[in-house]
């Protein structure tokens, strides 16, 4: 195999010059040789053709810089464009073999030059080697007659020294293997003329020795045999069998042996290419002539031109194709009519001119599919080859990239760009870019090719998953059933595939003495928060927890949002009477009575809380009718429990009376308790010991608690005033102020609860209170510090002056129930 010298021959040859040039001619030397290698951008390497499988062509591994180590991970591959697998490297020794047979012929017809041209690709980082390997022609084709057997008429009237012009071998060969030599088996009466003018064509003729005698011998058999100049030597043959006729005495004449025009190919049909003109000196029917192609014309020639037999015209009748074929050369014959008739020859040269008829074409090879969108600036994304099958002008492509995009063409070889990423990609913004790459000639119109580059930008994980606000508020009512769906959070991540898969779970922490998971659940594909228990709104009125949103990419991120669950009062506890120790009088409350108390005395009171909250926990009492329907002399308070005498007593009522108390709150069912309270009738001389013991301090405690009632009307209504004043001057500057959110829009839910004894107010402070807008305050159990109360009682306003006894008693109901509930 043939390679260029390489570095260490040169050295040898400048070492050879040190004797005479001296040192500063062999620095010089050096320079002048590493400069050359540096501009020699292109490995070359030469394989004759028809060599075996496995022929070792070149070490290119070495020849490239590449270690051998790194061929394979860096992935090196070899591509032939339009040659198959004609070479191959072995990766283990980098050297570049023949894998199968190579024919220059059938590569490159009879073109001097025969080339093959790899690309060597590796990776990490991309580069892109080109290799030229020459194909070197050998003597593999032997010469080729048209005919095995040519037949010749020749009259017997034909001078010494005519020439018969012949159709000579052809050798697929080039160079010196297709130089051909003839020779003519020895005979008396011909001789064999080969001639070479100056378009490197070979005309063969036959040469008329002596006169010939038909009489004598009408047919010759002559043996032509063509040698090419090839090592060793093939011959190819033909045979020429001549008919000795006797006839005309003058052929026709050309005016010219050889006629050269030219022609733009695609040229339409009708054309005229040139007309061939000869004369001939006889008269009558022998001097008409008539044209026509050498019987040996090729089947291309007579598909492509039309001669017209009268007057020589040669037309255009088929496609003419600058690419297919640059020059034609047609023999074109005279024969005259005369008998025998007599014949002349010329040939036609037509050099075909190229004209701008064919399209660019574009090759994309793209080698790193999809793009990740944090890939670096510079990352070639395909490789594009042009070519022209046009010459010069017309065989000159340029590209260009259409639309807009992060991307750019590089050129580093002639008819190759790289197609790489010039600034950065977002594939939340653009996912899929779909470009142009369009390659133009340079001719006249020019002509372009577009081919269509569709990148597509693959994701990574950039995006965090995120909720469309940081905190919700969620209301529950009290006592659901066991896993109930209560709320849905549903995160929203930007990315695709895995990294927009958001899974969702409870950020753990403790509630009390419990684990938040005890309390409520998180579906981790669909974000439904479920209640795994019934929620007490005694217990715990606000639940506040984190629920954590998370991708699935590497690494995955994620985010957090706040649910603010607000458990709703329901009236599910009736009312407790309290037991004897704490003042009331338990299921049975036996107490004495005086039968000299006048009408209004506070004979007893019943007392009873309820563990709910708002109207749920206000209690009203009243007194049950006897069956018979009998009025008693006693009235039990509305909302204090107090039951009192409603006239004075006297002797016809019975010594014993049974009262039953029906305690209700206001819930919605209405949930009762009943007291059952015994009054014992004694007159003042039966006074019971410790009624007489407890009269005085009754009798003082009765007097106190009514300038206690007075002060503490007084002290609600300035409250009341004085809040109600604050109020109406708050709400007017939130009013004049800008609207924000507030007093005069959508704000925090306020209820406020009114009765015949007041309002009761209630607002959701956040991590302090909670308004389900069915009670009164509760604990809240956030986490975060003790639990607050917010409940304002409001006095309804009172006129000036004394004060009635039933209004007394909704004062009393209102202070105890306040009390109640704030002791609760």
């Amino acid at each position: 195999m043939e390679q260029r010298p390489n570095i260490w021959k040169r050295l040898e040859m400048v070492f050879s010059w040190i004797e005479d040039l001296g040192a500063w001619r062999l620095l010089l030397s050096l320079m002048l040789l590493a400069i050359w290698e540096a501009g020699s951008g292109q490995v070359h390497y030469s394989v004759p053709e028809e060599v075996k499988h496995g022929t070792f062509v070149g070490r290119i591994a070495q020849d490239l810089g590449l270690e051998l180590e790194e061929l394979v991970p860096r992935m090196f591959r070899v591509a032939s464009k339009g040659n198959g697998d004609l070479l191959e490297v072995n990766l283990q020794n980098g050297i570049l073999f023949v894998n199968s047979r190579i024919d220059r012929e059938e590569l490159c017809g009879r073109r001097l030059e025969c080339s093959i041209h790899l690309e060597v690709i590796v990776e990490r980082p991309l580069q892109v080697f080109h290799v030229e390997v020459e194909v070197k022609d050998i003597n593999d084709n032997s010469p080729i007659f048209p005919v095995a057997v040519k037949n010749l008429f020749i009259y017997e009237s034909r001078p010494p020294g005519s020439r018969i012009p012949l159709e000579g071998a052809s050798d697929a060969d080039i160079g010196a293997n297709s130089l051909l030599t003839y020779s003519l088996n020895s005979n008396e009466y011909f001789t064999l003329d080969v001639k070479r003018n100056d378009e490197e064509i070979k005309s063969l003729g036959l040469v008329l020795k002596k006169l010939l005698n038909r009489e004598d011998t009408s047919e010759h058999h002559l043996l032509i045999m063509a040698v090419d100049g090839g090592k060793p030597e093939l011959t190819g043959t033909t045979q020429l069998k001549i008919t000795v006729l006797d006839v005309n005495d003058n052929a026709p004449k050309f005016e010219r042996t050889v006629y050269k025009v030219k022609l733009f190919e695609n040229a339409p049909n009708d054309t005229l290419t040139v007309i061939v003109n000869a004369s001939d000196l006889d008269e009558g029917v022998n001097k008409d002539i008539v044209y026509s192609f050498n019987a040996d014309t090729s089947a291309d020639t007579l598909s492509k031109f039309h001669l017209d037999p009268v007057n020589g015209y040669i037309t255009v009748k088929g496609n003419i194709d600058f690419e297919e074929t640059k020059l034609y050369e047609i023999q074109v014959e005279a024969t005259d009519k005369g008998n025998p008739p007599m014949t002349d020859h010329c040939t036609v040269l037509v050099e075909i001119l190229d004209t701008n008829d064919n399209v660019p074409e574009l090759v994309i090879k793209s080698l790193l599919l999809p793009v990740l969108e944090d890939a670096p600036l510079g990352t070639v994304i395909a490789l594009i080859s042009v070519s022209d099958h046009d010459s010069d002008v017309n065989g000159q492509v340029t590209c260009t990239l259409t639309p807009d995009a992060p991307f750019k063409l590089l050129t580093a070889f002639k008819n190759y760009y790289s197609l790489v990423l010039d600034s950065a990609l977002d594939r939340e913004s653009v996912v899929t870019y779909e470009l142009v790459v369009t390659a133009r000639d340079g001719g006249s119109p020019s002509l372009s090719a577009t081919a269509s580059v569709t990148v597509e930008v693959a994701d990574v994980n950039d995006n965090a998953p995120a909720f469309a606000q940081p905190e919700y508020t969620v209301f529950v009512k009290e006592n659901n059933p066991p896993g109930c769906h209560i709320f849905t959070v549903s995160a929203r991540d930007a990315d695709a595939q895995e990294n927009a898969l958001v899974s969702y779970s409870l950020v753990e922490r403790r509630v009390g003495e419990r684990a938040l998971s005890s309390y409520v659940s998180v579906h981790a594909e669909s974000g439904k928060v479920y209640a795994l228990q019934p929620l007490d709104h005694e217990e715990l009125e606000l639940l506040q927890f984190q629920v954590s949103a998370r991708d699935a990419g590497v690494p995955p991120l994620g985010s957090n949002v706040t649910l603010q669950v607000f458990v709703l009062d329901e009236n599910d506890n009736a009312p407790a009477l309290l037991p004897p120790g704490a003042g009331g009088g338990g299921d049975a409350v036996s107490q004495p009575v005086a039968r000299s108390v006048g009408a209004g005395h506070v004979v007893a009171k019943v007392r009873a809380v309820d563990a709910d909250s708002g109207y749920n926990a206000w209690l009203s009492y009243e007194l049950q009718s006897e069956a018979g329907g009998a009025r008693r002399p006693f009235r039990v308070g509305l909302y204090t429990g107090e039951i009192s005498t409603t006239r004075a007593l006297d002797e016809v009522d019975a010594p014993r009376q049974r009262l039953l108390v029906l305690v209700k709150d206001h819930g919605e069912p209405a949930l009762t308790a009943t007291a059952t309270v015994l009054l014992s009738l004694v007159d003042n001389g039966q006074t019971p010991k410790t009624q007489s013991r407890m009269s005085p301090g009754a009798v003082g405690t009765e007097l106190a608690l009514v300038d206690v009632n007075v002060y503490l009307i007084i002290a609600i209504c300035a409250v009341s005033s004085l809040l109600v004043l604050t109020l109406l001057l708050y709400t007017a500057l939130r009013c004049s102020a800008p609207p924000t959110e507030g007093a005069c829009g959508p704000g925090k839910p306020m209820l406020v609860c009114s009765s015949a004894v007041g309002s009761w107010s209630y607002s959701q402070q956040r991590r302090q209170r909670v308004c389900s807008g069915e009670g009164p305050p509760k604990r809240v159990c956030s986490g975060e510090g003790p639990p607050k109360t917010d409940l304002m009682a409001f006095s309804p306003s009172l006129p000036s002056g004394p004060v009635s006894r039933d209004v007394q008693e909704q004062l009393d109901g209102d202070i105890d129930l306040s009390a109640k509930v704030s002791n609760f």
